[in-house]
């Protein structure tokens, strides 16, 4: 009779720890759902807009195509805010149309490569995707401060990039390829670890759908990123 009440205290105990794994578990699975169908979205615009020399024409043949670059670049900053802080109708919105003009972005790319060599590429991408994602979202360790020395390295990356657009140099873009792939395997650990953090208990309706809608946007962007210069590394060009 002593044990009974801390019996039932351990009790109450896990079966709250219960409810608050099977929450995070439907949040979780909320942001890789976001994120997934965002991905396949851009590949179908990728593929429509490589399928129309007219619009390739009308994009990459003009300033546009830097229009482009710049909206995914100014989303990268602004976007997160406007999710998090505006209705879900709007949060959709902005995740709908970053992943459309990634898809426009692409388009010259799966042109350029072979249909096999993509497929290969975004396969080994969701691989190293999953096993990086799957590291941040179970270890114990606080990846906040190499989030911070990441997130300089992609400011550092970007610098990189624009050197090399005068460079042209093969040997600087196969290091820089092997250097994003490494940095944004890394951002994905830390971004996990993050929106797994953003969770509370009795987080539900349009706060754990923007939270959600978040998640998937920063998740996207790195999976779009890896798969990019991992198609650089392993694709094959079309003849």
């Amino acid at each position: 009779m002593a044990f009974g009440p801390e019996r039932r205290t351990v009790t109450q105990a896990q079966v709250q720890g219960a409810d608050i794994d099977v929450g995070l578990r439907k949040y979780m699975l909320g942001v890789y759902n976001y994120m997934s169908l965002g991905v396949a979205f851009t590949g179908i615009v990728a593929l429509v807009v490589a399928n129309q020399p007219a619009l390739m024409q009308a994009i990459f043949a003009g300033p546009l195509k830097w229009v482009l670059f710049g909206g995914i670049l100014l989303s990268g900053f602004v976007a997160p805010r406007i999710i998090m802080t505006k209705s879900p109708g709007v949060a959709h919105a902005v995740f709908w149309v970053y992943a459309a003009m990634w898809g426009a972005l692409l388009a010259p790319m799966f042109y350029a490569y072979t249909g096999e060599s993509i497929v290969r590429v975004f396969f080994i991408t969701a691989a190293a995707f999953a096993g990086v994602s799957l590291y941040g979202y179970t270890t114990k360790k606080d990846l906040a401060p190499m989030g911070t020395f990441l997130a300089m390295a992609t400011i550092g990356i970007l610098l990189a990039i624009v050197v090399n657009i005068f460079l042209a140099s093969p040997i600087f873009q196969l290091l820089l390829s092997i250097v994003v792939v490494l940095v944004f395997a890394g951002l994905t650990a830390y971004e996990t670890q993050m929106i797994k953090n953003l969770y509370y208990e009795g987080d539900a309706g349009e706060v754990q759908t923007r939270k959600s809608i978040f998640g998937a946007f920063m998740l996207y962007g790195s999976f779009v990123t890896m798969f990019i210069w991992l198609l650089q590394l392993f694709g094959v060009a079309r003849e």
